[in-house]
């Protein structure tokens, strides 16, 4: 059974906008193919392994490009625009992977690379394209905000998801005006010091220095995230029956929502601070505690309202 419902499923997906479901299909494989690369090519740029970036591109791609088709087949009716958007969406996509896999196969870095009129022009390709990227995206989701549907918890998730991923895609702005430190390199991921250090297992994140991805990384993700939890509270509340009440359901992806661009807001600073996701000093573990305890405290009042009220009807 969960086999025929995964095949049907499956099929339904491969229906969703075409182009980004190809693009993520494209970069779903193409994961492997960075990821092989990183184990038999030990080259090094800006002290990372040269396919990481290509790699970390291709995931973000994939789950970012399914979301949006996901999003794009809930709409009841069809747009022309919306399907334009997301086809530029993709156009820009590919031309941001090809330019960084050929800056890979050439030795060199790809972003904040301005070292010479060749890669100065690479530079502002990529620059142009993500603008356009962006602009495109912000299309999308002004055109997803206003759609119709019947679950308001799970609308919701997604108007939050795409306005707080926005805020990621944004603050990619934050590393090109950040001082690199290396002539010719005008950007760094790192604050306080040159890119390069000492970085977490994966993601490649400074452990010694404030890092500007952290933030980025998490705003952008929030188009998975929080419609995820709206999934999850429908899930739920078949089996909890305080979450049968659809206004509490939307009440919790409200203080979610909230909470998740608190943290957004609270790793910029932290990055912008210099200061390393792993080495919080006391002003950031008590923002984060004062942050914790105020999304805590709300879903706690919004549970116990919901009781109250289902116990007096």
């Amino acid at each position: 059974m969960t086999l025929q419902y995964a095949g049907t499923f499956a099929r339904q997906a491969v229906r969703w906008h075409r182009p980004l479901m190809l693009f993520a299909a494209v970069n779903a494989a193409f994961i492997v193919i960075a990821g092989i690369g990183m184990v038999v090519d030990h080259r090094l740029i800006a002290g990372s392994l040269a396919w990481f970036k290509p790699f970390k591109f291709a995931v973000s791609f994939a789950l970012y490009c399914t979301t949006l088709a996901w999003m794009i087949s809930l709409r009841r009716k069809r747009s022309r625009t919306l399907w334009w958007a997301a086809t530029v969406f993709v156009a820009c996509g590919v031309i941001e992977q090809v330019l960084a896999v050929m800056q890979v196969l050439r030795g060199t870095r790809s972003h904040f690379n301005a070292t010479t009129p060749f890669n100065a022009a690479v530079l502002s390709a990529l620059g142009a394209t993500i603008l356009v990227l962006f602009l495109a995206t912000v299309v999308i989701a002004v055109l997803l905000a206003f759609q119709r549907l019947d679950d308001a918890p799970s609308l919701w998730a997604i108007r939050f998801g795409l306005a707080i991923s926005l805020v990621g895609m944004g603050l990619a702005v934050l590393m090109s005006n950040q001082p690199s430190g290396v002539e010719g390199v005008v950007g760094a991921h790192t604050v306080g010091a040159p890119d390069g250090g000492h970085g977490m297992p994966f993601t490649g994140w400074s452990t010694a220095h404030g890092d500007l991805r952290i933030p980025h990384f998490i705003g952008l993700h929030a188009l998975q995230a929080l419609p995820l939890f709206a999934t999850a509270l429908t899930w739920l509340s078949t089996r909890i029956p305080l979450l049968r009440n659809e206004g509490a359901r939307l009440a919790l992806i409200c203080t979610a929502a909230a909470g998740y661009a608190g943290i957004v807001v609270l790793t910029t600073w932290q990055a912008l601070r210099g200061q390393s996701l792993v080495r919080p000093d006391g002003a950031t573990i008590t923002a984060f505690g004062v942050l914790l305890g105020t999304v805590i405290a709300c879903a706690a009042i919004i549970v116990a309202t919901t009781g109250i009220r289902r116990s007096e009807e």
